[in-house]
Protein backbone atom coordinates (compact mmCIF):
# COMPACT_ATOMS: atom_id res chain seq x y z
CA UNK A 1 0.00 0.00 0.00
CA UNK A 2 1.24 3.50 -0.81
CA UNK A 3 1.18 6.52 1.51
CA UNK A 4 -2.10 7.86 0.12
CA UNK A 5 -3.79 4.50 0.66
CA UNK A 6 -2.45 4.28 4.20
CA UNK A 7 -4.05 7.64 4.88
CA UNK A 8 -7.31 7.00 2.99
CA UNK A 9 -7.97 3.67 4.72
CA UNK A 10 -6.37 4.52 8.07
CA UNK A 11 -9.55 3.99 10.09
CA UNK A 12 -9.89 0.50 8.63
CA UNK A 13 -6.26 -0.25 9.38
CA UNK A 14 -6.87 0.45 13.06
CA UNK A 15 -9.43 -2.37 13.23
CA UNK A 16 -7.91 -5.77 14.13
CA UNK A 17 -10.54 -7.45 11.94
CA UNK A 18 -9.16 -5.63 8.89
CA UNK A 19 -5.63 -4.23 9.41
CA UNK A 20 -3.29 -3.92 6.40
CA UNK A 21 -3.81 -7.51 5.26
CA UNK A 22 -7.59 -7.12 5.17
CA UNK A 23 -7.45 -3.79 3.36
CA UNK A 24 -5.14 -5.27 0.75
CA UNK A 25 -7.68 -8.08 0.30
CA UNK A 26 -10.40 -5.50 -0.33
CA UNK A 27 -8.20 -3.72 -2.86
CA UNK A 28 -7.84 -7.01 -4.77
CA UNK A 29 -11.56 -7.84 -4.59
CA UNK A 30 -14.30 -7.54 -7.19
CA UNK A 31 -17.99 -6.96 -6.45
CA UNK A 32 -21.02 -7.02 -8.76
CA UNK A 33 -23.76 -4.57 -7.75
CA UNK A 34 -27.10 -5.01 -9.53
CA UNK A 35 -29.35 -1.97 -9.13
CA UNK A 36 -28.14 1.62 -8.65
CA UNK A 37 -31.21 3.07 -6.98
CA UNK A 38 -32.20 3.48 -3.36
CA UNK A 39 -30.34 0.40 -2.12
CA UNK A 40 -27.54 0.38 -4.67
CA UNK A 41 -26.60 3.99 -3.87
CA UNK A 42 -25.31 3.44 -0.31
CA UNK A 43 -23.99 -0.01 -1.23
CA UNK A 44 -21.87 1.28 -4.10
CA UNK A 45 -20.69 4.35 -2.18
CA UNK A 46 -19.57 2.37 0.88
CA UNK A 47 -17.85 -0.32 -1.21
CA UNK A 48 -16.05 2.35 -3.22
CA UNK A 49 -15.08 4.33 -0.13
CA UNK A 50 -13.89 1.14 1.56
CA UNK A 51 -11.53 0.39 -1.30
CA UNK A 52 -13.09 -2.62 -3.00
CA UNK A 53 -10.75 -2.70 -5.98
CA UNK A 54 -13.21 -3.41 -8.80
CA UNK A 55 -16.92 -2.57 -8.85
CA UNK A 56 -19.14 -3.80 -11.67
CA UNK A 57 -22.28 -1.64 -11.74
CA UNK A 58 -25.45 -2.89 -13.43
CA UNK A 59 -28.59 -0.85 -14.11
CA UNK A 60 -30.25 -0.02 -17.43
CA UNK A 61 -32.55 2.74 -16.11
CA UNK A 62 -32.17 6.50 -16.40
CA UNK A 63 -32.30 9.00 -13.54
CA UNK A 64 -35.71 10.57 -12.93
CA UNK A 65 -36.69 13.45 -10.66
CA UNK A 66 -38.72 11.09 -8.45
CA UNK A 67 -35.56 9.04 -7.79
CA UNK A 68 -33.76 11.84 -5.98
CA UNK A 69 -35.73 11.50 -2.73
CA UNK A 70 -33.67 8.40 -1.92
CA UNK A 71 -31.13 7.52 -4.65
CA UNK A 72 -28.17 9.46 -3.31
CA UNK A 73 -25.75 8.41 -6.06
CA UNK A 74 -27.53 10.82 -8.39
CA UNK A 75 -28.20 14.57 -8.39
CA UNK A 76 -30.60 16.95 -10.12
CA UNK A 77 -28.09 17.55 -12.91
CA UNK A 78 -28.10 13.79 -13.65
CA UNK A 79 -31.80 13.67 -14.61
CA UNK A 80 -32.24 11.73 -17.90
CA UNK A 81 -28.70 10.32 -17.71
CA UNK A 82 -28.10 6.58 -17.47
CA UNK A 83 -27.75 5.59 -13.83
CA UNK A 84 -24.55 3.73 -14.66
CA UNK A 85 -23.00 6.95 -16.03
CA UNK A 86 -24.13 9.01 -13.06
CA UNK A 87 -22.91 6.37 -10.61
CA UNK A 88 -19.57 6.13 -12.39
CA UNK A 89 -18.95 9.87 -12.00
CA UNK A 90 -19.97 9.92 -8.33
CA UNK A 91 -17.87 6.91 -7.36
CA UNK A 92 -14.84 7.99 -9.39
CA UNK A 93 -14.91 11.33 -7.56
CA UNK A 94 -15.24 9.53 -4.22
CA UNK A 95 -12.36 7.12 -4.83
CA UNK A 96 -10.38 7.53 -8.07
CA UNK A 97 -8.11 4.60 -7.20
CA UNK A 98 -10.68 1.85 -7.77
CA UNK A 99 -11.71 0.34 -11.10
CA UNK A 100 -15.31 0.91 -12.19
CA UNK A 101 -17.05 -1.15 -14.86
CA UNK A 102 -20.50 0.16 -15.75
CA UNK A 103 -22.15 -1.51 -18.76
CA UNK A 104 -25.22 0.60 -19.76
CA UNK A 105 -27.44 -2.43 -20.40
CA UNK A 106 -29.06 -5.46 -18.83
CA UNK A 107 -26.81 -8.34 -17.92
CA UNK A 108 -28.25 -11.58 -19.24
CA UNK A 109 -27.31 -15.06 -20.37
CA UNK A 110 -23.60 -15.70 -20.75
CA UNK A 111 -22.66 -12.12 -19.77
CA UNK A 112 -24.50 -12.38 -16.47
CA UNK A 113 -22.93 -15.74 -15.72
CA UNK A 114 -19.48 -14.40 -16.66
CA UNK A 115 -19.75 -11.34 -14.42
CA UNK A 116 -21.07 -13.48 -11.57
CA UNK A 117 -18.20 -15.91 -12.00
CA UNK A 118 -15.65 -13.08 -11.98
CA UNK A 119 -17.08 -11.48 -8.82
CA UNK A 120 -16.00 -12.31 -5.28
CA UNK A 121 -19.42 -11.21 -4.03
CA UNK A 122 -22.71 -10.29 -5.73
CA UNK A 123 -25.07 -7.71 -4.22
CA UNK A 124 -28.73 -7.65 -5.25
CA UNK A 125 -30.14 -4.12 -4.98
CA UNK A 126 -32.90 -4.63 -7.55
CA UNK A 127 -36.63 -4.12 -7.09
CA UNK A 128 -38.21 -7.04 -8.96
CA UNK A 129 -38.51 -10.79 -8.53
CA UNK A 130 -37.34 -11.62 -12.06
CA UNK A 131 -33.92 -10.07 -11.38
CA UNK A 132 -33.69 -11.61 -7.92
CA UNK A 133 -34.38 -15.11 -9.24
CA UNK A 134 -31.94 -14.63 -12.12
CA UNK A 135 -29.16 -13.49 -9.77
CA UNK A 136 -29.91 -16.34 -7.39
CA UNK A 137 -29.62 -18.88 -10.22
CA UNK A 138 -26.42 -17.30 -11.53
CA UNK A 139 -24.82 -17.31 -8.08
CA UNK A 140 -25.71 -20.96 -7.59
CA UNK A 141 -24.28 -21.86 -11.00
CA UNK A 142 -21.08 -19.91 -10.25
CA UNK A 143 -21.02 -20.86 -6.54
CA UNK A 144 -20.76 -17.24 -5.44
CA UNK A 145 -22.10 -15.49 -2.30
CA UNK A 146 -25.16 -13.27 -2.76
CA UNK A 147 -26.19 -10.40 -0.48
CA UNK A 148 -29.90 -9.69 -0.90
CA UNK A 149 -31.94 -6.73 0.32
CA UNK A 150 -35.30 -5.10 -0.25
CA UNK A 151 -37.35 -2.23 1.16
CA UNK A 152 -40.89 -0.95 0.81
CA UNK A 153 -42.94 1.59 2.78
CA UNK A 154 -41.25 1.57 6.21
CA UNK A 155 -40.06 -2.05 6.23
CA UNK A 156 -37.00 -3.74 4.81
CA UNK A 157 -35.03 -6.95 5.01
CA UNK A 158 -31.52 -8.27 4.38
CA UNK A 159 -30.01 -11.74 4.15
CA UNK A 160 -26.99 -13.56 2.74
CA UNK A 161 -26.97 -16.68 0.56
CA UNK A 162 -23.78 -18.75 0.35
CA UNK A 163 -23.87 -20.99 -2.70
CA UNK A 164 -20.14 -21.42 -2.12
CA UNK A 165 -20.89 -23.35 1.08
CA UNK A 166 -22.49 -26.77 1.55
CA UNK A 167 -26.25 -26.98 2.23
CA UNK A 168 -26.83 -23.24 2.06
CA UNK A 169 -30.40 -22.07 1.42
CA UNK A 170 -30.98 -19.93 -1.65
CA UNK A 171 -33.38 -17.11 -2.50
CA UNK A 172 -35.80 -19.60 -4.06
CA UNK A 173 -35.84 -21.60 -0.80
CA UNK A 174 -36.97 -18.47 1.02
CA UNK A 175 -39.34 -17.21 -1.66
CA UNK A 176 -40.66 -19.89 -4.04
CA UNK A 177 -41.77 -18.21 -7.28
CA UNK A 178 -45.46 -18.93 -7.01
CA UNK A 179 -47.75 -16.04 -7.89
CA UNK A 180 -45.99 -13.10 -6.24
CA UNK A 181 -47.92 -9.86 -6.15
CA UNK A 182 -45.13 -7.47 -7.10
CA UNK A 183 -45.13 -4.02 -5.52
CA UNK A 184 -42.55 -1.30 -5.89
CA UNK A 185 -41.75 2.16 -4.54
CA UNK A 186 -43.60 3.90 -7.37
CA UNK A 187 -46.84 2.17 -6.32
CA UNK A 188 -46.51 1.97 -2.54
CA UNK A 189 -43.91 4.54 -1.52
CA UNK A 190 -40.84 4.11 0.66
CA UNK A 191 -39.31 5.97 3.61
CA UNK A 192 -36.08 7.40 2.21
CA UNK A 193 -33.69 6.71 5.15
CA UNK A 194 -34.83 3.07 5.28
CA UNK A 195 -33.04 2.44 1.99
CA UNK A 196 -29.87 3.86 3.51
CA UNK A 197 -30.23 1.54 6.49
CA UNK A 198 -30.81 -1.59 4.42
CA UNK A 199 -28.21 -0.68 1.81
CA UNK A 200 -25.60 0.03 4.48
CA UNK A 201 -26.24 -3.37 6.07
CA UNK A 202 -25.84 -4.98 2.65
CA UNK A 203 -22.54 -3.17 2.16
CA UNK A 204 -21.36 -4.33 5.60
CA UNK A 205 -22.29 -7.94 4.82
CA UNK A 206 -20.49 -7.78 1.47
CA UNK A 207 -17.33 -6.38 3.09
CA UNK A 208 -17.41 -9.08 5.77
CA UNK A 209 -17.65 -11.77 3.09
CA UNK A 210 -14.69 -10.29 1.22
CA UNK A 211 -12.70 -10.12 4.45
CA UNK A 212 -13.51 -13.71 5.35
CA UNK A 213 -15.28 -12.78 8.58
CA UNK A 214 -17.59 -15.58 9.68
CA UNK A 215 -20.25 -13.63 11.57
CA UNK A 216 -22.83 -12.76 8.95
CA UNK A 217 -26.51 -12.98 8.04
CA UNK A 218 -25.97 -16.28 6.24
CA UNK A 219 -29.08 -18.36 6.99
CA UNK A 220 -30.75 -15.47 8.82
CA UNK A 221 -33.28 -12.96 7.56
CA UNK A 222 -32.96 -9.58 9.25
CA UNK A 223 -36.22 -7.61 9.19
CA UNK A 224 -36.19 -3.89 9.90
CA UNK A 225 -39.16 -1.64 10.63
CA UNK A 226 -38.12 1.99 10.51
CA UNK A 227 -41.48 3.15 11.91
CA UNK A 228 -40.74 1.89 15.41
CA UNK A 229 -37.04 1.12 14.67
CA UNK A 230 -37.22 -2.58 15.51
CA UNK A 231 -34.89 -5.28 14.19
CA UNK A 232 -35.90 -8.93 14.12
CA UNK A 233 -33.74 -11.85 12.98
CA UNK A 234 -35.33 -15.08 11.73
CA UNK A 235 -33.41 -18.24 10.83
CA UNK A 236 -34.31 -20.29 7.76
CA UNK A 237 -32.97 -23.44 6.14
CA UNK A 238 -32.45 -24.89 2.69
CA UNK A 239 -35.41 -26.56 1.04
CA UNK A 240 -34.30 -30.13 0.18
CA UNK A 241 -36.76 -30.09 -2.73
CA UNK A 242 -35.83 -26.64 -4.06
CA UNK A 243 -35.88 -26.84 -7.87
CA UNK A 244 -32.97 -24.39 -8.06
CA UNK A 245 -30.30 -25.08 -5.42
CA UNK A 246 -31.15 -28.77 -4.95
CA UNK A 247 -30.28 -29.37 -8.60
CA UNK A 248 -27.15 -27.27 -8.99
CA UNK A 249 -25.64 -29.57 -11.57
CA UNK A 250 -28.47 -28.91 -14.01
CA UNK A 251 -28.15 -25.11 -13.96
CA UNK A 252 -26.95 -23.33 -17.07
CA UNK A 253 -26.75 -19.74 -18.16
CA UNK A 254 -29.72 -19.98 -20.55
CA UNK A 255 -32.60 -17.81 -19.39
CA UNK A 256 -30.65 -15.94 -16.72
CA UNK A 257 -31.32 -12.20 -16.77
CA UNK A 258 -30.44 -9.32 -14.50
CA UNK A 259 -32.57 -6.32 -15.33
CA UNK A 260 -30.95 -4.04 -12.78
CA UNK A 261 -34.07 -1.95 -12.22
CA UNK A 262 -33.85 -0.43 -8.79
CA UNK A 263 -35.97 1.17 -6.13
Amino acid sequence: MNDDQLSRYSRHLLLPEIDIAGQETLLRSRALVVGLGGLGSPIAMYLAASGVGTLVLCDHDRVELSNLQRQILHTTSDISRLKTASAYDTLAALNPEIKLIAPPRKLEGEELLYETTQADVVIDASDNFATRYALNAACIAARKPLVSGSALRTQGQVTVFRADKHSSPCYHCLYPDEGHHEENCAQSGVFAPLLGIIGSIQAAEALKILLGLNDSLWGRLLRVDARDMTFRSVRFQADPHCPVCAKTASLASEGLEAHGASG
